[in-house]
């Protein structure tokens, strides 16, 4: 019975990482407020516009949930298959781009809190992944680029 609770928690543990905000700020708290004329600027010295980085982190996400969810993935091209082609967004692709990462995080998480999906296993179509390194590669990644969207916003003077 321990080894289910313990099992449990670790579980639990590792849901809560892919939206926790205790050691830094999470995707949410980066972009909130962030005005519609400033989400496509690139600001000076910086590389990528808070769009490029919402979306890859998205696109990334879907693609490393996809991986380990269909036995008939095909790996994207590289760079093109997971950055945005334009440094701005068009229409409603910002609120687009969030509710999809937002619905990809929780399935994300489900997938994580799965007891019938052993997370040390190997992924059976990988090349020698585990579910456990690509829920850590999502956290660790989405936070390496929520990072960079605080960078912009400090360029542009509009994080706190």
């Amino acid at each position: 019975m321990r080894s289910k609770t313990f099992e449990g928690a670790v579980r639990a543990q590792l849901a809560s990482v892919l939206d926790w905000g205790d050691a830094h700020a999470t995707l949410d708290a980066s972009v909130k407020g962030i005005a519609p004329r400033l989400r496509g600027v690139r600001p000076k010295g910086l590389p990528h516009s808070a769009w490029e980085l919402v979306e890859h982190i998205r696109l990334a996400q879907a693609d490393i949930l996809e991986f380990c969810r269909s036995a008939g993935y095909k790996e994207k091209k590289w760079p093109e298959g997971y950055w945005p082609a334009s440094p701005k967004p068009s229409g409603a692709a910002w609120a687009r781009s969030l509710a999809a990462f937002r619905r990809d995080r929780r399935a994300f998480q489900r997938l994580t809190l799965n007891r019938r999906v052993a997370l040390t296993a190997k992924i059976p179509h990988g090349t020698g992944q585990t579910y456990l390194r690509e829920i850590l590669l999502v956290a660790d990644h989405t936070a390496h680029h929520v990072a960079q969207i605080i960078d912009v916003r400090r360029a542009l003077g509009i994080w706190r």
